[in-house]
């Protein structure tokens, strides 16, 4: 291992001998990449530096399981994903706290359907039910599993056995659908 390794040179290094002199160098070399991502997404200095950490205690075991052929893309998307879930659970959290109050103006907004004892009093949670139920399948299915149940799109993936372009096809119209619905009245 030598500065001149490549991306490539420096994690088949990491993955058979585990040195950690290895993640060194690709930290030193992409840490401002990670570091201007998670400022894009995450629009905050603070949280985006906790992010770039994060990322950066997480890669040693996904550099072990991963199969990469090109780092700096993988990383970004690593990243980039890393962010978006970031956000997506901040908004949850959001969301429960205002009692679940459910709006579509924005893809990050809706966490669990309310519980029979809740005593809820919002019109479009009223309307939600039958909108979901106008979806097409695969739509309602990826919809589900992404917003309710907190999916991933790898994890929806894995149960669906749809490809990544089909199930944000699925997610992004029938946000869409559910959006029209919810505005027809």
């Amino acid at each position: 291992m030598n500065i001149s390794s490549t991306d490539i040179q420096l994690i088949e290094q990491w993955q058979t001998t585990a040195d950690s002199r290895c993640l060194a160098l690709l930290f030193e070399r992409y840490s401002h990449l990670v570091s201007a991502i998670c400022i894009k997404y995450l629009k905050n200095r603070e949280d985006a530096q906790d992010a770039a950490m994060d990322i950066f205690e997480k890669l040693p075991n996904e550099l072990r399981k991963a199969n990469i052929t090109y780092f700096k893309s993988w990383l970004y998307m690593v990243a980039k994903n890393h962010c978006l879930m970031r956000l997506r659970k901040a908004t949850l959290h959001v969301v429960s706290e205002q009692n679940m109050s459910y709006s579509l103006d924005n893809q990050l907004d809706w966490s669990e359907s309310p519980s029979d004892d809740d005593d809820f009093d919002n019109p479009q949670l009223e309307k939600l039910q039958p909108c979901m139920e106008l979806l097409k399948t695969e739509q309602k299915q990826c919809v589900d599993l992404f917003f309710v149940q907190e999916k991933s799109y790898k994890e929806i993936m894995q149960i669906t056995f749809f490809e990544y372009n089909a199930v944000k096809s699925f997610i992004q119209n029938g946000r869409s659908n559910l959006k029209k619905c919810l505005e027809r009245g």
